[in-house]
């Protein structure tokens, strides 16, 4: 195309008077249809005015099997919890917040049109914010926006949030050279300790939507799939038509609202230790939490019921494996011993778990009970479990310095056994007689 008719055509969209094929934005009037259907309010910025979209949810409402006041009751019985769970400086208030992008894959050209942000108030309700972009034009007042709400919380509690939303938000503060909000700020991703307590083999099992399911007890109708989200805001931005969007700000609404339940639902497990766990999984899971903050005797407490309650043979073998290096941390070393056993006990037990504990009761027996036949019949054992290269090397080595001790103990000590000299005349017993 001649770059001066490419030029005139470009003009003539700035004026609004496209030729025929070339769309024009939506008409000012659409967009001011738009915000009735969505029931939004502008507000102003210090980068000009960005449209949010505010809801109260009651404290007696229900979500699911739960009410919203059980939510922030449990949150706020449990907040030192947040430290243990994912950030070590996470305190309230706590801001639960989630995005909707153009695209799900991140990436320089994604951008985030819609930022929702949510918290409890003193009464128990549950307040969200939802900070729409309603032209390109808008980002930069609508990040200010955003940096306002999130200043004044204590931590960021997000779903994926640290691998996604965080990023992608940085992304767009950074493209327009403004200060990101999160940056510096406690984030706690609800994504990695949900697989440890709740998680499935399947990953669609660990999604926000099939937590809420499972745990709160949540059915979605007529929800948005997560695929057709930037679709609807493609179309919006086109036609300037707001009533597909609505659906969008629900789903978002209900993320958020999932989002708080299940973080007050963890907070409160953490807090009230092992014997609240519903299954060996969740014990499992808070072993871990209290071993990583150095409670030991909590992540103890934690490992006994996983191991009681375990009915997989993965769980039992975590819990066996975790009491066993714990008490080991601990110089309990019959009792680790006892454990390692007990583990070797467990069929199906994989190969890597089984020479571990073999080699651990080897040392064991080898150097602390002193019990020869005992480390010598381990390290057979080991021979059994595996001959290659590093493994059965490092085996023969501990076989052959067992066997050289065994020998070496059962040989009497020249000290403590009479001498025996050989049978021949004494020098001093007279001469020889001559012939």
């Amino acid at each position: 195309m001649d770059p001066s008719v490419l030029r005139d055509r470009l003009r003539e969209v700035v004026r609004g008077t496209a030729p025929a094929g070339l769309p024009l934005p939506a008409a000012t009037g659409n967009r001011a249809r738009s915000f009735d259907d969505l029931g939004g309010a502008w507000r102003e910025t210090a980068a000009g005015r960005s449209f949010v979209v505010s809801r109260r949810v009651d404290p007696d409402a229900a979500h699911g099997s739960q009410s919203v006041r059980m939510f922030g009751d449990r949150l706020r019985l449990a907040e030192p919890s947040a430290m243990l769970v994912g950030a070590n400086l996470a305190r309230a208030p706590f801001l639960f917040f989630d995005l909707e992008t153009t695209g799900l894959n991140g990436g320089a050209g994604t951008c985030a049109f819609l930022v929702g942000c949510g918290w409890f108030d003193e009464d128990g309700a549950f307040v969200t914010e939802q900070h729409l972009l309603m032209d390109y034009a808008g980002e930069p007042a609508m990040l200010r926006g955003v940096a306002e709400q999130v200043a004044s919380a204590g931590a960021l509690v997000t779903f994926n949030g640290k691998s996604f939303d965080a990023p992608v938000l940085e992304t767009r503060y950074l493209f327009h050279r403004l200060t990101s909000p999160c940056s510096g700020l406690a984030h706690v991703d609800l994504l990695h300790p949900a697989r440890r307590f709740w998680g499935s083999t399947d990953e669609a099992g660990c999604s926000l939507v099939a937590l809420e399911s499972r745990l709160l007890g949540l059915r979605r109708k007529g929800d948005v799939p997560g695929f057709e989200i930037p679709a609807r805001y493609f179309h919006f931005v086109r036609s300037g038509d707001a009533r597909p969007l609505a659906a969008v700000l629900e789903h978002n609404r209900l993320d958020l609202l999932s989002l708080a339940g299940l973080t007050a639902r963890l907070f409160a497990l953490v807090d009230s230790g092992p014997a609240q766990a519903g299954d060996a999984k969740e014990a499992l899971a808070l072993a871990r939490v209290y071993e990583r903050a150095g409670l030991y005797e909590r992540a103890e407490a934690s490992l006994v019921r996983a191991e009681t309650l375990a009915r997989d043979t993965m769980t039992k073998i975590g819990a066996l494996r975790g009491l066993a290096m714990g008490a080991r941390r601990q110089r309990r070393f019959e009792e680790a011993a006892g454990h390692w056993r007990r583990l070797l006990d467990v069929p199906g037990c994989p190969a890597t778990i089984e020479r571990e504990a073999i080699e651990a009761l080897a040392i064991h027996h080898e150097h602390r009970a002193r019990d020869l036949d005992a480390a010598k019949m381990f390290a057979l054992r080991g021979l059994e479990a595996g001959t290659e290269s590093a493994w059965g090397d490092a085996v023969r080595h501990r076989l052959a310095r067992i066997e050289r001790k065994i020998v070496s103990a059962s040989r009497p000590l020249l000290s403590s056994s009479p001498l025996l000299l050989p049978a021949c005349d004494s020098p001093t017993s007279g001469s020889r007689t001559s012939s």
